[in-house]
């Protein structure tokens, strides 16, 4: 298990048992003969977590490579594509109980699994392992803000505020 220690203000996980599609920040995992597909932690932080989502295909259907299967709703709204063509199935757990996502994004949170035409071992290695999926974050607001994003007024603001509450007194 990789784990960043301060990424955005969290401590991420990264498993090294799953390999990872860089471009959405998800984690894929070979079952028996399919793909697990879920968010990875860091993707979660860099999202703003998990407020709700809803499936945008018909469980048991046959979809294409890029096609959106998931609509999100994080800190903003995401469409989750297919990395890979095949039959895709839900998780349906996380429908009722979004929060898995989050507690247990590795394990019951997942979001999708797809059957695919090919051996599911053969496609995992068009994805990143764990240390390049770690090299890739290190471009992200993530790593560029280890202790988190700082909140509240900018001095100028405050300024500005201040002064027109003042006028209005």
């Amino acid at each position: 298990m990789a784990f960043i220690e301060k990424f955005l203000g969290k401590r991420v996980e990264i498993p090294e048992d799953r390999r990872y599609y860089t471009k959405q920040g998800l984690w894929a995992k070979s079952g028996d003969r399919d793909i697990v597909f879920g968010l990875s932690e860091p993707a979660l932080v860099l999202m703003g977590g998990l407020k709700d989502l809803d499936w945008l295909v018909k469980e048991g259907k046959s979809i294409t490579e890029e096609e959106s299967v998931v609509f999100a709703i994080t800190g903003k709204i995401l469409y989750i594509d297919s990395p890979i063509a095949g039959i895709v199935y839900f998780n349906p757990e996380i429908k009722q109980s979004t929060s898995l996502v989050l507690e247990d994004s590795y394990d019951k949170g997942w979001l999708f699994r797809i059957e695919p035409e090919g051996e599911p071992e053969k496609l995992l290695h068009k994805f990143a392992d764990a240390d390049t999926y770690i090299e890739n974050l290190q471009s992200t607001e993530g790593f560029k803000n280890p202790e988190g994003l700082k909140g509240g007024v900018s001095g100028i603001c405050k300024a500005v505020y201040t002064g027109i509450r003042d006028q209005e007194l």
